[in-house]
């Protein structure tokens, strides 16, 4: 039986169907980082800098590039590993000064909504499609925070 990528030959994808495909990045092993964050409006304990060990999966939906695939890995990877060891805070934060004054500005990653499971996965996802190539149609990001806790956004 032949594979339906025996016509590829350095960057010739002529024989290869050419309808969306789906990369999983973290699927099966998410890709894994550490950081703080607190929710600055909340009445709760989540108010308080506290961290996670977040799991990241990414969906890419799109058409094979010339080097046969969707997007490289390693530039979703790159990207989610930006906010590995940093701390997540919302503009306003007083926590901003407190690092600034103590030379850590650039642990911060400031964003314009609360640090959530669900407000992470939509600027990473902005973040993605600052760097992916044009042949990606769709994306997703799922932040898990914890066992119980999981924000994403869908391909559909």
């Amino acid at each position: 039986m032949t594979s339906r990528l025996s016509g590829y030959a350095g960057g010739n994808t002529d024989g290869l169907r050419s309808d969306d495909r789906v990369l999983h990045v973290g699927r099966d092993r998410p890709i894994r980082i550490s950081a703080g964050h607190r929710l600055l409006h909340h009445d709760g304990k989540c108010r308080r800098p506290h961290g996670h060990n977040y799991e990241i999966e990414v969906r890419l939906r799109g058409e094979l590039t010339g080097e046969g695939w969707i997007a490289d890995k390693g530039d979703v990877t790159d990207v989610v590993r930006e906010w590995d060891h940093r701390f997540l805070v919302e503009e306003g934060d007083p926590l901003i000064g407190a690092f600034e004054a103590t030379g850590d500005g650039d642990a911060l990653v400031v964003l314009d909504a609360p640090p959530t499971a669900e407000v992470m996965s939509v600027r990473l996802e902005d973040r993605l499609v600052e760097v992916l190539p044009e042949t990606v149609s769709a994306l997703a990001v799922d932040v898990r925070e914890t066992d119980e806790l999981c924000g994403g956004g869908t391909l559909e």
